[in-house]
């Protein structure tokens, strides 16, 4: 029996359960992330020879895509017809009826779309609205 000799194992690091936790936390922050987009729809404005007379800082956006989508501010609209987007624009739009709202919508929506977000800014008491175009080529480079 050897009492004063010990055999010195060689040191290990078990990184199994480092790997496990790693993954874990990978895992958790890709799920709870929210990806923030200021316009999921894709909007071809149309255009127009006018130039931008106010200015839009401050100014509540109403996005209508192609298929009659509509989103307020960064909110997709959920639901269809009028009440969901009037109380969309409600809820963004807040108390301050004297802000500008740009509608945003895109050239080949039908034209009734447009005219339901107007309606729905109208009955939640807007009454300063802008429609969004973008600037055709100048006459000059002609």
């Amino acid at each position: 029996m050897r009492i004063g000799a010990r055999r010195e194992d060689d040191f290990e690091i078990n990184v199994i359960s480092l790997i496990d936790v790693l993954l874990t936390l990978l895992m958790f922050f890709v799920l709870s992330t929210t990806f923030v987009e200021h316009s999921r729809l894709k909007v071809n404005l149309p255009k127009a020879d006018a130039e931008a007379r106010d200015s839009t800082d401050n100014a509540l956006t109403v996005v209508v895509d192609r298929d009659g989508h509509y989103s307020v501010g960064s909110d997709e609209v959920m639901g269809e017809g009028l009440e969901p987007l009037k109380s969309a624009i409600e809820r963004v739009g807040g108390d301050n009826h004297d802000r500008l709202v740009v509608i945003r919508a895109d050239a080949m929506t039908p034209h009734q779309n447009v005219v339901r977000a107007m309606d729905a800014l109208g009955q939640a008491g807007f009454t300063r609205l802008s429609i969004a175009t973008t600037p055709t080529e100048t006459a000059g480079g002609k």
